[in-house]
Order: C-alpha cells, then sequence, then structure tokens
C-alpha cells in the first residue's frame, strides 16, 4: 500500500509573518515617539540656551553607560564606520537640527526633518541596489504634507542658512540610516553594543563644540537632573537601541517612515501638557501623516492582497 503525501501551505504563515513584523514596527516606533518629547523636556526642564550641551549629555554619557554594560570595543574596519555612524546620526546632526531650530520657526524646522522618508528612499537605490518603493516614496510625500499641516503656521518665516542647515540634518541621519542599515552588524554585536559605539563617537565630536559655544549651565535644579535623565537613558539609550534593533528587521524607508510619529509626538504633547491647542487643519494633517506612517508600512504585495509571504532572514523581512 503506497500513501501520496500532498505538500499543503500553511495558511497561517501568512499571518505568523505579518504578526511578527507588526511586533517589530510597534518595538521601533518606541523611539521617534520617545524622541517627540525631546522638545517639551528642553523647554520645561533643561537649563535655556544650551541646547548643544542638552545634546552631548544626550549622547555620551548613555554611550559609556552601553559601553560598560555590552564591555565590547570595535574591531578593524568598525573602528571607522562607529566613527562615521556615529558623526552622522548624533555628532552632525543634533548640531545641524539646533541651527536650524534657532533659524527657523519650529515648524519649518520640523518639515524639512519629516523628508527624511523622501531622501532614504532615494539614497537606498544608490547604497542599498533597492528597487524604489513608489509606494513608500509617495507615502513619504505625504507624510512631509501632513506634518506641514500640523506644526506650520501662518507666520512661518524663511532663512537661508537656516534651510541649509534643516535639510543637510536630514540628509546626515538619512545617510547615517541608509549606512547602518548597509554595513548591518558584526558577528557577535547586538543593537545595544552599537548604539554604545555611536552614542560615543557622536558625544566625543559634540564634546568640543558644545563646551567651545555654549559651556556648561551655571546651575542644574532637580528638574533639569529628571530632564537629562529622560533624554539620556530614555531618548538616549533606550530609544536608539530599539531603533536600531528594528532596523535590523524592518525595510530602511519603512523604518525612516517611522520617524514621522516624532513632530506628531511633539504635537501632542504640547495639546496635552502644554495647554496648547490644535486647529481642524492641523487635525487633518495629523491624520494624514497618521496614515502615510502606517501605509509606508505595507508593501505593494501586501496592499494587494499578501498571496506570498516574503522570503525572511534570521527574525526579519527581506527589505523592499
Amino acid at each position: 500500500m503506497t500513501t501520496t503525501t500532498t505538500h499543503r501551505p500553511d495558511p497561517d504563515i501568512a499571518r505568523r509573518w505579518w504578526d511578527h513584523r507588526n511586533a517589530w514596527i510597534a518595538l521601533t516606533a518606541v523611539a521617534p515617539a520617545t524622541w517627540g518629547t525631546t522638545y517639551a523636556v528642553t523647554t520645561e526642564l533643561l537649563p535655556p540656551e544650551h541646547p548643544l550641551f542638552a545634546a552631548l549629555v544626550r549622547a555620551l554619557p548613555a554611550g559609556l553607560v552601553a559601553l560598560a554594560l555590552t564591555r565590547i570595543l570595535p574591531t578593524g574596519t568598525w573602528w571607522w564606520k562607529a566613527a562615521v555612524l556615529g558623526v552622522l546620526n548624533i555628532g552632525a546632526f543634533f548640531p545641524l537640527l539646533f541651527f536650524a531650530a534657532e533659524r527657523l520657526p519650529g515648524g519649518v524646522a520640523a518639515t524639512l526633518g519629516a523628508a527624511q522618508p523622501i531622501v532614504v528612499a532615494v539614497l537606498a537605490v544608490g547604497i542599498l541596489h533597492e528597487r524604489t518603493s513608489w509606494w513608500r516614496l509617495g507615502w513619504g510625500v505625504a507624510g512631509v504634507a501632513g506634518v506641514g499641516l500640523v506644526v506650520l503656521g501662518p507666520g512661518a518665516a524663511l532663512d537661508g542658512a537656516g534651510i541649509i542647515a534643516g535639510l543637510a540634518g536630514t540628509l546626515s541621519m538619512a545617510l547615517g540610516l541608509v549606512l547602518t542599515k548597509r554595513w548591518g552588524l558584526p558577528p557577535g554585536v547586538g543593537p545595544l553594543t552599537l548604539t554604545g559605539w555611536l552614542l560615543t563617537a557622536g558625544g566625543l565630536a559634540l564634546l568640543p563644540l558644545a563646551l567651545a559655544v555654549e559651556g556648561v549651565p551655571a546651575a542644574v535644579d532637580a528638574r533639569g537632573v529628571t530632564g537629562y535623565l529622560w533624554l539620556g537613558l530614555v531618548g538616549g539609550l533606550i530609544a536608539y537601541t530599539l531603533w536600531y534593533r528594528g532596523l535590523r528587521h524592518l525595510p530602511v524607508t519603512a523604518t525612516a517612515l517611522l520617524g514621522l510619529l516624532s513632530p506628531l509626538v511633539a504635537a501632542l504633547v504640547g495639546a496635552v501638557v502644554l495647554g496648547e491647542t490644535l486647529t481642524p487643519v492641523q487635525l487633518s494633517g495629523f491624520a494624514l501623516a497618521l496614515a502615510a506612517l502606517l501605509a509606508g508600512q505595507l508593501t505593494v504585495g501586501a496592499v494587494r492582497g499578501r498571496r506570498r509571504v516574503p522570503a525572511t532572514g534570521e527574525g526579519g523581512v527581506k527589505a523592499s
């Protein structure tokens, strides 16, 4: 007697993949959501007129803590790779961000930052050799429009130097994100270790600039200590570890679109904590940006019905 076994695809494979991907999306989204509190923490808790010092405290101590926990230093080419990524993601990005914020209304600076997914989508074609994702590129444009509606006011003024700094900061962060995806992680190195390398490298790059331009605040009260701890431990160490862990498992452009959460959370914090009012136009922009963020996590195949389960790598999905 011969028994014929017919292979039937597991109907739960697609669902399990989808649930796994959504879990990584939700975990990674914690990082930009946390970064959205930076403005309120800086203005309400920290000593005034020391944004570069705040950036330094956010990066260097957290990086040293991560190095102490992991006790792993870069080897070989990762010495210069960690330095490059640390400067792009933190050491150059923070000063450019603060300079843009000083020269431009906050809404203009936030809108320039929201263009990061578009820049990432373009860079991914040249550096990661990915096919252009018109779906995510289109939603990236929609996300910029949505954030613009939320944060741009009628009195928004344009400053040439501020715009250049804002665009340079967006390019710096986008390039750092794509190169982080391109280089991956060396064997035996996890996201916490990478976070320690990058925060330390970026913090060391910030150290002479912050001390030369601003110096140390004359006095830091309990509120300031609380703010610095939040920026360093939560907005620095924890947020960046989640960000780089998620980047291992998600497509780089989809990850960049999660960055739209930052200005949206900032607007929510302004409304709930600082008593600011959101107009109907702002609420419409909020809904558009949120739709762009969520739709950008899908692939065209997923939108058409998810008949095929993408090939997966170690714990993640193949970037598209």
